[in-house]
């Protein structure tokens, strides 16, 4: 069967290469000069299941309603007269109550969980290399009271599956020496020893590469789809600035933009852009750099090693499509970092991105078939797309074959 990917970040890459295993002919199309230029290119680096909280929780409102009047909230709101975002955000209100918190944070972990299991065996079957690092992960607290609270929320994923232990401050020192002498300035951690981190535009390059020269898999770089062309109940071209393309089925991973192309041909999916900035900083030699990755939960900044770079990332702002940064963006990231690995990295010379989350307002992906018979939805994954990516893409692949998912997709779907 010929199948056509739309989109090339790690969404799109992870399900070239099981649509490709099952012995399909693909071609996978992209606006970029490379995969995973946009979203995937520098996120936080984390494949965290110890970490699958949804961000739509009882305390996300008035989070948002503060963040209006001061700007150092981690969730941020930049209200703009957009129709999409105020109908994204009553969604994702609705979505803020403890009883729909809890049922999106066990969606999401089981698919996490179901996801890094599928990471594993790919990494083991092509050998892709991408600065991963095993060894678990690392949530930390700097006060008394966030981390009780840290504590006793982790009971929810350790009651679903996942391992998690709670750590005093020595014991933190002890198992990540970075953060022995500074140890007495938390007051413990939340640690998940099965997450791991790893560079996500390099995992997808590497495997982009496999795909290319030992599957067979085409790469459309360069190609902005212009519209998708229906006749009745399916898919019968892709039009681009490159040519049409045409398939036996086509998958969406578009990642923000999904919706805006979907809407065209009458489907509407509820996903609207977070922006997520990270900055990235060379490791200096002899620098006491963290060896496992984690998050700073109290000021909800993500780190990972990634070989000699030291990842740093933060803030969720919901204010459209926007990319735009400025170094003023990531004063608080580097005001923080420094505390925590004082010689972890030089600050002094950082590099600096935004990209856009595709969020629902569930925090969960859309995954499966839609009102057209050979489009398949594979988008919306959010700030757990590198973790989610593969377990996504073998459900996608299963999707396409016939197969039934061997997860439960309750709530995932449309």
């Amino acid at each position: 069967m010929k199948i056509v990917v739309m989109g090339g970040g790690v969404i799109g890459v992870t399900a070239a290469y099981y649509l490709a295993r099952d012995g399909h002919e693909v071609t996978v199309l992209d606006r970029q000069p490379q995969v995973a230029n946009e979203t995937s290119f520098a996120n936080a680096g984390l494949i965290a299941p110890g970490h699958a909280y949804t961000w739509s929780s009882p305390k996300a409102p008035k989070i948002l309603f503060r963040s209006l009047f001061r700007s150092d909230q981690a969730l941020r709101l930049r209200l703009r007269a957009d129709p999409r975002m105020w109908a994204w955000l009553l969604m994702f209100l609705r979505n803020c109550t403890a009883k729909r918190a809890r049922i999106n944070t066990i969606r999401k972990l089981r698919l996490c969980i179901y996801s890094q299991e599928a990471l594993n065996e790919l990494v083991d079957t092509t050998g892709v290399a991408y600065d991963r690092g095993t060894g678990g992960a690392l949530y930390l607290f700097r006060r008394q009271a966030s981390f009780e609270a840290g504590a006793a929320n982790s009971a929810i994923l350790c009651d679903n599956g996942q391992p998690l232990e709670v750590l005093d401050r020595d014991q933190v020192g002890h198992l990540e020496p970075a953060l022995a002498p500074v140890k007495d300035k938390l007051a413990g951690a939340v640690y998940s020893p099965t997450d791991e981190s790893g560079d996500a535009h390099m995992f997808s390059c590497a495997l982009a590469n496999v795909c290319r020269e030992q599957m067979g898999v085409e790469f459309a770089f360069e190609t902005t789809i212009s519209r998708i062309d229906v006749q009745r109940d399916r898919i019968v071209r892709i039009v681009t600035d490159k040519g049409d393309f045409t398939a036996d089925s086509y998958v969406l991973s578009l990642g923000c933009g999904s919706a805006i192309l979907a809407r065209r041909i009458g489907i509407r999916l509820p996903i609207y852009p977070v922006k997520g900035y990270s900055v990235t900083v060379p490791i200096p030699s002899g620098g006491l750099a963290p060896r496992i990755g984690g998050v700073d939960e109290d000021n909800l900044i993500g780190f990972a090693r990634m070989g000699d770079r030291l990842r740093l990332a933060s803030t969720a702002e919901i204010s459209g499509y926007d990319r735009r940064h400025s170094p003023k963006d990531f004063r608080a990231v580097l005001r923080a970092a420094p505390d925590l690995f004082p010689t972890g990295g030089d600050y002094a010379q950082p590099r600096y991105w935004a990209g856009l989350r595709p969020m629902t307002p569930e925090n969960t992906p859309l995954l499966g078939p839609t009102r057209y018979r050979n489009l398949i939805l594979n988008t919306g994954h959010g700030h757990m797309g590198w973790t989610m990516a593969c377990g996504s893409a073998r459900i996608t692949a299963d999707f396409i074959a016939g197969r039934q998912p061997e997860l439960d997709l309750e709530g995932m779907t449309l």
